[in-house]
């Protein structure tokens, strides 16, 4: 078997029992890495720690990974406007958390015969939202459901945070007074 030392050099082609004793006289394990190798390639290390900083590699990468979900909120076509309008801030809510967000009017009795109600109530909550949101997918009818899926506008979130920047420079700028020039201090 090829062997391999902690340090990623190599030691060379050796018998399984001479590996085994430079392993143990380093105090470390002997890791097979490479079995289906010819021969296969064996390395000296500290598998306990080995696994520790595995484990901590991938609770890192779980950590950083963005994980979208789908959200879904239900109308009715006889909504109230208070009610329309809660359920639509949780919907901004929703999508500025970065959640996909499915609609779903649901038609009862002989509401469904009207799906242009549904549809008008998706496009209001499609205006109100504005540019915080993009349809991913069209109203369509399914059953006795009118579903439509809006999903984030990445470049929403990044414009919200322009202008409010530029707000309070501006507010700053004009309440200084301008350097050298008398009229603004009000001495004559």
């Amino acid at each position: 078997m090829r062997l391999v030392d902690p340090d990623g050099q190599q030691l060379g082609i050796k018998p399984l029992p001479e590996a085994l004793s430079i392993a143990r006289s380093m105090d470390l394990d002997l890791v097979e890495v490479a079995p289906n190798a010819a021969p296969p390639v064996c390395r000296i290390m500290d598998y306990g720690k080995f696994k520790f900083d595995e484990a901590q590699k991938a609770k890192e990468s779980r950590r950083k990974a963005v994980n979208v979900g789908v959200k879904e909120m239900k109308y009715r076509p006889k909504i109230g406007p208070g009610d329309f309008d809660t359920k639509t801030r949780q919907v901004a809510k929703f999508l500025g958390e970065g959640h996909k967000v499915k609609l779903t009017i649901m038609f009862r009795g002989r509401e469904v015969f009207h799906p242009e109600l549904g549809k008008k109530i998706l496009d209001r909550v499609a205006e109100t939202i504005g540019d915080g949101a993009k349809i991913e997918a069209e109203p369509r009818l399914d059953g006795r459901n009118m579903t439509m899926v809006l999903a984030p506008q990445k470049r929403a979130k990044q414009n919200d945070h322009k202008p409010q920047a530029e707000a309070g420079e501006t507010a700053v700028a004009v309440a200084e007074p301008i350097a050298g020039d008398e009229t603004t201090t009000g001495e004559e």
